[in-house]
């Protein structure tokens, strides 16, 4: 017995040591990423504004890039090539225009001799992370994707995800111009409801073929298969609460497809799905569901329920006259099961934005 005591403790032990070096080691990766990352800029700052004497465009060409590379993999091994130098210029030729425009070149010249990360310049992301985000062009969708990799925690692969499926183009087109631009510094803002709903909602992911012959419950299996990718797409907050869960009443039955939590509103998100076109009777099933909800099950301290039938075709007049004017708990929204063209979208986006702009003037 007395065996038994010393080995539970000492199994005890190993766990918070191994607990312990397993966040230092944490601590350790981040702070090296950070480093690294922060250190990719100074190169960028150094080959830009001594070599160059501040020009966006070396009038010298890649000779000097070739004699540097060739240098300093001498001394540190790989990772200083020719391609690896103009991606340290093209970072902080990029990432310079969001220190402010007040700061002199000297006092940020003082900030990188002194090892302090620029004003403005977040380096919470990986090397391979800024590396694809340089890519993006548009300015504010760049920033956007940054802010939102940041905030949720985005491995590369969900942030190529997000960014393939046209996240940015898919929230902004039912947006202002003002909103573009705030939403860009700020990442996606839940504030009510329709902030939680997208339309539509790409689950490429599901492997489904547009022209594939399936069923509704085909389609939900598939979702709870990808339960966590289903997760992102749906986007911040969600936590998963259940599948065909049952309500009951007058000894009748009927099933939700999904419930979801969402933590940012506070409240139940119900979804149906449906492989075919909305109709009126799918809206009004939907109403019922979220009476019920939140007649019988959310919390006096919870805020209404939220319904979202997901369909593969709609019609949006027969969505606004089935629904009240004043409507704020029940969506319907398309999926696809492709990805989008994203050229598509942006060519809507800047259509939406020169429009405004011309209401404008």
């Amino acid at each position: 017995m007395e065996k038994t005591k010393k080995r539970s403790g000492t199994d005890l032990l190993t766990w918070k040591i191994e607990n312990l070096i397993e966040d230092a080691r944490k601590q350790i990766v981040t702070q090296v990423n950070s480093a690294m990352v922060q250190t990719y800029y100074e190169i960028g700052y150094v080959i830009v504004e001594y070599e160059q004497n501040g020009e966006p465009r070396a009038s010298y060409g890649k000779g000097v890039l070739k004699e540097l590379s060739k240098k300093l993999n001498a001394r540190f091994g790989r990772g200083f090539s020719v391609d690896n130098l103009e991606n340290m210029r093209r970072f902080y030729l990029i990432y310079s225009q969001v220190i402010s425009e007040t700061s002199s070149r000297k006092s940020e010249h003082q900030q990188l001799a002194e090892n302090i990360s620029p004003k403005g310049v977040n380096f919470s992301l990986s090397w391979s992370h800024y590396l694809f985000l340089m890519h993006i062009d548009n300015r504010d969708e760049r920033k956007f994707y940054e802010t939102e990799a940041i905030q949720e925690h985005w491995s590369l692969r969900e942030l190529k995800r997000q960014f393939n499926s046209a996240l940015f183009e898919r929230i902004m087109v039912s947006k202002d111009k003002k909103a573009i631009v705030e939403m860009s510094k700020q990442g996606i803002i839940i504030e009510k409801p329709e902030d939680i709903v997208k339309d539509p909602y790409i689950l490429e992911f599901l492997g489904l073929s547009e022209e594939s012959q399936y069923s509704e419950s085909t389609l939900e299996q598939k979702i709870i298969d990808k339960l966590q990718t289903f997760l992102l797409e749906l986007g911040k907050g969600y936590t998963f609460v259940g599948r065909q869960v049952r309500l009951t009443f007058d000894e009748k039955h009927f099933y939700v497809d999904l419930v979801f939590f969402n933590r940012l509103l506070q409240c139940f998100v119900l979804i149906d799905l449906k492989i075919g076109e909305i109709t009126h009777q799918n809206l009004g099933q939907m109403q019922m569901y979220v009476h019920y909800y939140d007649r019988q099950v959310k919390l006096p301290t919870e805020n209404p329920t939220i319904g979202i039938v997901l369909c593969k075709k709609k019609d949006n007049t027969l969505v606004e006259l089935t629904l009240p004017e004043d409507n704020t708990q029940i969506f319907a929204s398309k999926y696809q099961t492709v990805l989008p063209n994203k050229d598509e979208f942006a060519r809507l986006l800047e259509g939406k934005t020169e429009e405004e702009e011309n209401g404008n003037d």
